[in-house]
């Protein structure tokens, strides 16, 4: 396959060393990056295969401004819901083109060991089969890739983490244990698989790879964005701080407040989402974290 990776920050940049053990690869972004095989925004996303490691809250834009439907097949490798629309990823996508042509990437996978080609395990989903398929296949064999056709799983699990994984920085920023953490989490992967069935997905998604697979690693380790806001806020910087230091695009900010507009609007009820976004609204991470667990 001929496939180009849109973004190179470090998920794209790993996508781009995965997919290029068996296929042809290049990779592109807005800023020029010296880095192999990199090209235009032009040439990329004239290439039939895409994979699309654009930050969540930048995806329509660069859309509007970069793609025109010529046929391509894209796997999304984002995670996260538009905070100005409340739109999950797969809503936006299919703005521009169908959804039988867009699959989307989950599971537990940090960049810096996919770019080591440590084993891991993922899985795209899409509601055409044959398209999730021809994405795990091309996968490299250190990577184990599964095929399903429960999008709205997949895209609400690989949001809701990085809410919980925040949630679960700050218990281990306060040292409260690994009880406490282990309880948050649990009780996280309820709360997602309560948020995600209201939209359909199914129960099985949430306690597999892209669920509480993908859960349980970014909400235990630094090497996890989402963890370290959470971290750095336990241990009293400021949240304007705290990303100013991680130089990156922690998805769970935003998400977390399309998170809990959604929920206002749907009443569902979300106990740790609710609690994060007054964390970051400034709250006192210990005070909020004790709320949460008394909750």
């Amino acid at each position: 396959m001929k496939i180009a990776v849109i973004g190179a920050g470090k998920w794209g940049s790993a996508l781009a060393h995965a997919y290029s053990q068996k296929n042809s690869v290049v990779i592109s972004s807005r800023n020029r990056r010296d880095v192999e095989n990199f090209v235009s925004i032009k040439e990329a996303m004239s290439y039939e295969y895409l994979v699309m490691a654009i930050p969540t809250q930048f995806v329509r834009e660069f859309m509007n401004e970069h793609f025109e439907d010529k046929g391509q097949k894209i796997l999304v490798a984002a995670k996260g819901i538009e905070v100005s629309s409340g739109k999950f990823l797969n809503e936006v996508y299919e703005e521009f083109l169908p959804k039988e042509r867009i699959s989307f990437l989950s599971g537990p996978s940090f960049a810096a060991e996919v770019m080591k080609s440590l084993p891991t395990a993922l899985v795209v989903s899409s509601t055409n089969l044959k398209l999730a398929k021809t994405f795990a296949d091309a996968m490299p064999s250190y990577i184990r890739a599964y095929s399903d056709s429960d999008v709205a799983g997949a895209e609400v699990s690989g949001a809701y983490k990085n809410v919980i994984a925040i949630a679960s920085g700050v218990c281990d920023g306060l040292e409260l244990g690994n009880n406490a953490r282990a309880a948050l989490i649990s009780r996280g992967l309820v709360e997602m698989t309560r948020f995600g069935m209201h939209f359909g997905a199914k129960l099985e998604t949430f306690i597999s790879l892209g669920g509480a697979g993908d859960l349980f690693l970014t909400a235990s380790s630094n090497l996890s964005r989402n963890y370290r806001v959470g971290y750095g806020l336990a241990k009293g910087k400021s949240l304007d701080e705290v990303l100013e230091e991680l130089g990156e695009v922690a998805e769970g900010v935003a998400t977390t407040k399309a998170l809990t507009k959604i929920a206002k609007e749907k009443d569902i009820y979300l106990p740790i989402a609710s609690e994060v976004e007054a964390l970051l609204d400034g709250k006192e991470p210990k005070l909020s974290l004790m709320d949460l667990l008394n909750k």
